[in-house]
């Protein structure tokens, strides 16, 4: 490695006393991935595999793998965080088969930015709280970069970031509250919904059209003009719409329990009753509100 961090002996000893262990289990992971690879004797599937194709599956364990933390259940971390382990040992063995790269180069590249990007653990430099560690780890950055550290990149490079980066929603409330620092902000909430029905209108217009096209466009502006009704109110929108939907499945459940057979035999007004009584059932013994 092209670094020498100074390491606390507790923490260099405490590592060490396990890195057998981890390191065998690591190459033992390793070595799996590389046989499901294999050529001629691997499995299809995952022959089969790209980096592009893999991109949905990286997605779906990171969100497991935060609804496990969430949860609590610890047992469930640990397998959910396996499960995002083979995606990035994963990655990492299909592009060593093309020589770009490999585990080792990844580790070995996060390691050394974290200390180039930590002077303050090990070096002489001083942070004294956590917005101390965020200027440095910007100037840092920004040097890494060739960008001048005394000056800010233009807006539009941090938007495009969030776009390109984040989920949607989580994209889109970002960009709305970098936005209103920058000055793009309304004077007070009539202003916010009179924008919200604006869009709504247009995609009622729209849908009128049968315009697919106009559709979802207009669609996205109305939820972007919801985004900056959450933002207005201090809400997150990302959560929020996690918490419907887990109301929703709730729901879902206790329809499920009270009825006598599958819900696609029951009528519409049957199903509606049925919702009512897991709605009350939720208001009275859960803690999600209705």
């Amino acid at each position: 490695m092209s670094v020498d961090p100074v390491v606390d002996p507790a923490v260099e000893s405490a590592a060490i006393d396990h890195l057998p262990e981890t390191l065998a289990a690591l190459q033992c992971l390793v070595e799996v991935v590389a046989q499901l690879r294999h050529p001629t004797e691997g499995c299809p599937w995952d022959l089969a595999q790209t980096p592009e194709s893999l991109i949905p599956y990286i997605i779906e364990e990171a969100y497991e793998t935060v609804d496990a933390i969430r949860s609590g259940d610890r047992p469930a971390q640990a397998e959910e965080l396996g499960d995002l382990l083979l995606q990035v040992v994963l990655q990492a063995q299909i592009a060593s088969e093309t020589g770009d790269f490999d585990l080792g180069a990844i580790a070995q590249g996060i390691t050394e930015k974290l200390v180039r990007r930590h002077p303050h653990v090990f070096g002489d430099a001083v942070a004294e709280d956590a917005a101390a560690v965020r200027h440095q780890w910007d100037q840092i950055k920004a040097t890494e970069k060739g960008q001048p550290i005394d000056q800010a990149p233009p807006l539009s490079a941090k938007l495009d970031r969030y776009v390109r980066r984040l989920p949607p929603l989580m994209a889109a409330l970002k960009m709305s509250q970098k936005a209103a620092q920058a000055g793009f902000e309304w004077e007070d909430m009539p202003q916010v919904w009179a924008k919200f029905d604006e869009e709504l209108a247009e995609l009622k217009a729209a849908i009128a059209q049968r315009d697919q096209a106009a559709q979802e466009s207009e669609l996205g502006d109305l939820l972007f003009a919801l985004v900056q009704v959450a933002r207005w109110q201090r809400l997150d929108p990302a959560a929020a719409l996690h918490s419907t939907s887990r109301r929703f499945v709730q729901r879902l459940q206790i329809m499920e329990s009270l009825s006598d057979r599958p819900l696609e035999n029951y009528s519409l007004s049957e199903l509606d009753a049925l919702w009512e009584q897991a709605k009350d059932r939720l208001r009275q013994g859960s803690r999600w509100e209705a």
